[in-house]
């Protein structure tokens, strides 16, 4: 039988994932009209090689399925904040690439997502002293990325 610490820490993980999660998409929508999904399409394309990746690519990256990621990816055309184009090599092939919109709108909602991932890691840090340890290193990793968005 497996030992119940590491089942309860894990349980403790997915309670911090689950909160953190909730105020990340929270501060995103409201402060910048995308959701959290729409933020990390986002932030993968404009970190890509030519600002475009694959419509699998894509939906590996971000952990969604070809379905979830095509109405995602139909969500952000639609804003403009990214196009499609087929690949050259491949007509069959479907890139999705960050436009300029996109990469300002990604630009704007970095900065709400390392704050509220901060402040959110801080106050879970202060509730569960089991994870603050832990909780305190990353803080420091986002801390730390946070100076290179402004």
């Amino acid at each position: 039988m497996a030992s119940a610490a590491p089942v309860a820490t894990w349980h403790h993980v997915l309670l911090l994932h689950a909160r953190v999660e909730g105020r990340l998409g929270t501060a995103v929508q409201r402060r910048h009209g995308i959701g959290l999904s729409e933020y990390r399409a986002l932030e993968h394309l404009a970190a890509a090689p030519k600002g475009e990746l694959r419509m699998q690519e894509l939906a590996d990256r971000i952990g969604l399925n070809q379905s979830s990621v095509t109405r995602l990816v139909a969500r952000l055309n639609a804003a403009e904040l990214t196009y499609r184009d087929v690949c050259p090599d491949d007509k069959r092939g479907v890139y999705t690439v960050i436009t300029e919109a996109g990469r300002a709108r990604h630009a704007e909602a970095s900065r709400t997502y390392a704050e509220t991932l901060s402040a959110a890691l801080h106050e879970a840090g202060q509730a569960d002293p089991e994870l603050a340890s832990a909780l305190g290193d990353l803080r420091l990793q986002v801390g730390a990325a946070l100076e290179t968005v402004r």
